[in-house]
């Protein structure tokens, strides 16, 4: 289907937001008239600009405040209109969007705005040039579809339509259920979409600050466009997204994940065929960017939690680490893509390894979404891992699991050390957390879901001693993989201050799933590893809660272990080290009982702590056992 995007969803002068929905790959451009009037040209300059593009112009907007005016306010309305008109052939745009009336005076009398659109319907069709009503959520009079289409219906001009908003009908808790029996789909004229988080503020608000791109927010546009395409329609989709992070953010970036929400949903009601979103199977392995020096400290602070060296690359400067299902590569190769990170940033993950049913179809879909493609250099014999680059440069290996008889990518890529007995062993990497940088949440949203088919959980908002913490997880549909994303504005925060020391964004927090997490801590305690330590005040509480025996909490006080329970009895034990260098920490948890959350209750007592605790130095830590 044809895709356009509203110039207001853009940053930048009005050539820059031309350029950046070309550059995208969008068809069309919504023309917002305050870009118009900050343009310094004619709107026949704007029409050669797009025709030079290759971009149609598929709408002019807004005409406010139009119909049910009293005289002579209606007379100069349609004066207005007329200068408008002028404009719109101008631009080479056949259509105007006039969006329900929120004036004080505006009259509410459907016959009167009746009158009023067919009035400047009939002008405009003189010119060839068509009219579409949209309903505001806050109009005056007409807030609903259904009223618009009534109004729009009375008219009964065919240069008049009607233009549909998924926003302003989910907000207000509407549908499209019965638009097939009740609008003619000739007579829907265009069509706007945009997303957006549950907030509980007045509508008005909500629109012009929060809008997202469709799959980044919470309202059911997919069955909302569902129900359009079930009543005959089949126009352009077109975003008009209000959103003050998008507006101040790279405008070629916001056009391609604009363009990125409309395949991934015209995926999602069947009209167009992706290549099919992975199978998850869990996250592989975690890689460092690291020099040799801190890999030597990093190498004792995983020792701390019963890793071990075990094995190095047959071809590079990489080490791998493991303790049971639980891999971590400290890679220290000077011509690689952990090096350019290492030097940018310092020590940090630089790469989280998928396990996925089929690596090429994923790096297609990829393709085809536009995320770019990483391709390592291998050396003979090794295995070639694509990768993706995320939103923030970090790179997300896919690895397929190695079939019945064939061997892992660690027997072929690396000298494996011998097998060691592990009494303590970890089953593989629980989830894993990232900090996000002010502005790149959505986009980070958009490419978990819309790339790999993550599912996003409800949003949190955390206390801090700082500040506040916003977050919110995504979780394969098989509960394989589990990635928290956390976005804080102050830098004084626990995840600003990771977020503050990377320079952007990345992994802090990386959680390791045990089947008894009180006899691995009880291991950890006995090799020196950094536990976090927890205040008693916090177990007070927590009995008092959960109504926990005294020996259970005192099991738990001992091993510094927080504790949740969900409302249908899950659990949830886990404890965290302190951070290594500023930049990461680790996390034991059991999880049972079917628990599915993170423990997010405790998130604020972990953050209290850690900003309490001192970071190890580098000696310390070299000197941990």
């Amino acid at each position: 289907m044809p895709k356009s995007i509203a110039t207001v969803c853009l940053s930048g002068s009005l050539p820059d937001k031309l350029e950046a929905a070309a550059a995208a790959g969008f068809d069309g451009v919504e023309i917002f008239e305050n870009d118009l009037l900050t343009f310094d040209g004619a709107p026949g300059d704007i029409r050669r600009m797009c025709e030079d593009l290759g971009l149609a112009i598929t709408l002019f907007q807004p005409f406010r405040d139009f119909e049910g005016m009293p005289e002579p306010q209606r007379v100069r309305n349609l004066d207005r209109a007329e200068r408008k008109f002028d404009t719109m052939q101008a631009l080479g745009t056949d259509l105007v969007l006039v969006c329900s009336n929120v004036q004080a005076a505006a009259l509410g009398e459907p016959a009167r705005a009746a009158a009023d659109l067919r009035e400047m319907a009939e002008r405009a069709a003189r010119r060839d040039l068509r009219v579409c009503y949209e309903a505001l959520a806050w109009g005056k009079h007409v807030s609903r579809w259904r009223q618009a289409w009534e109004i729009v219906r009375q008219a009964d001009h065919p240069a008049l339509g009607l233009c549909l908003d998924s926003f302003h009908s989910l907000a207000l808790g509407d549908d499209l259920s019965g638009i097939a029996q009740a609008v003619p789909p000739d007579k829907i004229f265009f069509l706007q979409l945009a997303d957006a988080p549950r907030l509980s503020m007045d509508v008005l608000s909500w629109s012009r600050h929060h809008r997202l791109f469709p799959g980044q927010g919470e309202l059911p546009v997919t069955a909302f466009l569902r129900d359009l395409l079930a009543s005959g329609w089949n126009g352009t989709l077109s975003l008009e997204i209000f959103n003050d992070e998008f507006r101040s953010a790279p405008s070629r970036r916001i056009a391609r994940d604009g363009l990125r929400s409309l395949d991934w949903l015209e995926e999602q009601v069947g009209r167009v065929l992706l290549p099919a979103a992975p199978q998850l199977s869990g996250i592989e392995f975690l890689e460092f960017a690291v020099d040799r020096p801190t890999r030597a400290n990093l190498g004792q602070f995983l020792a701390g939690l019963g890793f071990h060296h075990a094995g190095t690359h047959r071809s590079k400067d990489v080490e791998l680490w493991r303790n049971g299902g639980a891999h971590i590569v400290l890679n220290a190769e000077p011509d690689s893509a952990a090096a350019e990170r290492f030097e940018q940033l310092g020590p940090s993950v630089c790469a989280t390894a998928l396990r996925v049913d089929d690596p090429m179809r994923v790096v297609a879909r990829a393709e085809a979404l536009q995320y770019p493609v990483w391709r390592e250099r291998t050396g003979e014999g090794e295995h070639r891992i694509p990768a993706i680059r995320a939103p923030d440069g970090t790179l997300v290996y896919l690895v397929s699991a190695p079939a019945s008889g064939e061997s892992p990518i660690w027997a072929d890529d690396f000298r494996l050390a011998p097998d060691v007995v592990e009494p303590a062993a970890l089953l593989g990497v629980d989830h894993v957390a990232q900090a996000v940088a002010p502005g790149m949440m959505d986009s980070f949203v958009l490419f978990y879901r819309a790339l790999f088919g993550l599912q996003p959980d409800a949003p949190w908002e955390i206390p801090d001693p700082y500040g506040l913490v916003r977050s919110r997880a995504f979780v394969a549909p098989n509960g394989s993989v589990r990635l928290p994303l956390n976005v804080s504005e102050s830098t004084r925060t626990g995840t600003g201050r990771f977020v503050s020391a990377l320079a952007g964004a990345g992994v802090h927090h990386i959680a390791f799933a045990a089947t008894d997490a009180f006899a691995a801590l009880d291991d950890a305690a006995g090799r020196h590893a950094p536990l976090l330590d927890i205040p008693a005040n916090y177990y007070e509480d927590l009995g008092a809660r959960f109504g926990l025996d005294d020996a259970e909490l005192e099991a738990l006080k001992a091993r510094h272990v927080l504790y949740d329970r969900d409302n249908d009895g899950g659990v949830f034990r886990h404890a965290y080290t302190r951070q290594f260098q500023d930049r990461a920490f680790l996390e034991i948890v059991e999880r049972s009982g079917g628990y599915v959350g993170f423990g997010a209750a405790n998130a604020s007592v972990r953050m209290a702590a850690q900003r309490r605790t001192p970071i190890p130095s580098a000696d310390a830590t070299r000197d941990m056992d």
